[in-house]
């Protein structure tokens, strides 16, 4: 059944309530006419519940991340929302005006031009003409395509989109807003800027669900934050533990992931006080957050450079006892190795290594001589290395990738002998009793005492 509206009276903005999905998905389409002929006596298709029975509801106001793995169902949780699919079961619930960006550039004709789609879209928002007039000339300075405006939409590239897109939905003055992930396709400066007028939003009071894979957008911006994992509601809660939550079932090895989403599941924590939590806590931290090897968590993204008489190979993160792991615990010791096979005679040889994060951003690294005169002065044609770099993870929950590099004198000048970009990745574990925030765990600790009370006293 279509959403439905929450009283005027409730302080209830989305209130879902046992709701499930079930797709038909058919092997081939003759199946579908046969599935009509046959008229219920036998079944053409298998079933995909992409949601099975969740219920959550979000209050007027309140900025709710969902989060989960790709498939996860979060996506067709949001067309429910929206009205733009039908349940198979349960009940969704509705109050005020939604502007939803849902899947990029949808609602847009791409025949139409940006300034044509963006009095359609206006429009399907409940937006009148004449409001549309008042606010045309802020949605295309905030949309900043230029001259594009008055070009068809199917000539846009896909971050011009998804920038009228966003123009046209927060200018509509919606009461929830709602956003699948649509801010990930535009430039950094764009992202920066759609984040600060969300800010502004919900400062407003407009209520915000926000789909994201980015952990620190959803620390950052929510209130409170739901994982679904295969269409199953599993946690809601403060944002960054569900975030935690989030990670760990993410990049657990695939033996373990039935295992950890029924812990995920136990509502156990409900029940506990506040010092018993924070002690069960450290003993799972203790206890549970071991470096381990995921065979799965493999770079797609790895650049290798031409060769100029050297080759990089094998490159593996080691704990200390020699066992390969690539999801690492903060505050340990790990080595980063490679070999490195030497095809032509080089002088001067140097080796490197770079910690870098997911959007390329250099952390740091190290080399294996301060300069020329301290690298090793002669290597013969034939020769082996085993090249090692120690290093502390100090980084917070995240995944980052590592670069190794080989230096030479070729020529008078010292250049790359071989490069590999993203050749070895890692994630960094969950730790949710770390008060540590953005990339780089710094080791802060805080401290503070009150020294005027109300009555302008100074307590000692």
């Amino acid at each position: 059944m279509p959403a439905a509206y929450v009283s005027a009276s409730s302080d209830i903005a989305i209130r879902v309530k046992n709701l499930s999905k079930c797709f038909q998905i058919y092997e081939k389409p003759s199946d579908r006419l046969l599935q009509m002929l046959a008229r219920g006596f036998k079944q053409f298709y298998r079933e995909f519940w992409a949601l099975k029975d969740i219920s959550f509801e979000v209050k007027k106001g309140e900025t709710v991340g969902i989060v989960g793995r790709n498939g996860s169902g979060k996506s067709t949780l949001l067309q429910l929302i929206c009205g733009t699919l039908n349940p198979s079961s349960g009940d969704v619930e509705v109050k005020g005006r939604i502007a939803a960006l849902l899947e990029l550039g949808s609602g847009f004709n791409p025949e139409f031009t940006g300034r044509e789609n963006v009095y359609m879209n206006a429009a399907v928002l409940g937006l009148k003409k004449h409001e549309v007039d008042a606010r045309y000339a802020e949605i295309e300075s905030f949309a900043d395509i230029g001259q594009f405006i008055d070009q068809p939409v199917k000539t846009y590239s896909s971050g011009m989109t998804v920038r009228l897109a966003f123009a046209v939905a927060i200018n509509a003055d919606p009461e929830i807003l709602i956003i699948d992930e649509a801010l990930s396709v535009g430039d950094e400066l764009f992202q920066r800027k759609c984040f600060s007028r969300i800010e502004a939003i919900k400062k407003n009071g407009t209520t915000i669900l926000f789909v994201s894979h980015s952990g620190a957008a959803v620390v950052g911006l929510c209130d409170r934050a739901i994982l679904i994992d295969s269409g199953e509601a599993l946690a809601s809660g403060p944002p960054k533990k569900i975030i935690g939550k989030y990670q760990r079932l993410l990049y657990a090895p695939s033996d373990k992931r039935a295992s950890i989403r029924d812990e995920i599941r136990l509502p156990h924590e409900e029940s506990l006080s506040v010092s018993t939590i924070g002690a069960a806590l450290r003993e799972d931290n203790r206890s549970e957050v071991t470096a381990f090897f995921d065979p799965n968590l493999n770079p797609k993204s790895t650049l290798v450079y031409e060769s100029l008489g050297a080759l990089i190979e094998i490159p593996v993160i080691h704990n200390f006892e020699g066992k390969q792991v690539n999801c690492l615990k903060r505050g340990e010791t790990y080595r980063y190795c490679y070999k490195v096979r030497f095809e032509q005679a080089a002088t001067n040889v140097r080796f490197g290594m770079l910690i870098k994060t997911t959007q390329g951003f250099e952390l740091g690294g190290g080399v294996s001589a301060h300069n020329i005169q301290d690298a090793i002065p002669f290597v013969e044609v034939g020769a082996e290395y085993e090249v090692a770099f120690s290093f502390i993870c100090a980084l917070n929950p995240a995944m980052y990738f590592l670069n190794a590099g080989v230096v030479g004198i070729v020529g008078t000048e010292e250049t790359y002998l071989h490069r590999v970009l993203d050749a070895c990745m890692f994630r960094v574990l969950p730790d949710e009793i770390s008060l540590s925030t953005g990339v780089v765990d710094f080791r802060c600790e805080s401290s503070f005492s009150t020294v005027m009370c109300g009555q302008g006293k100074v307590l000692v």
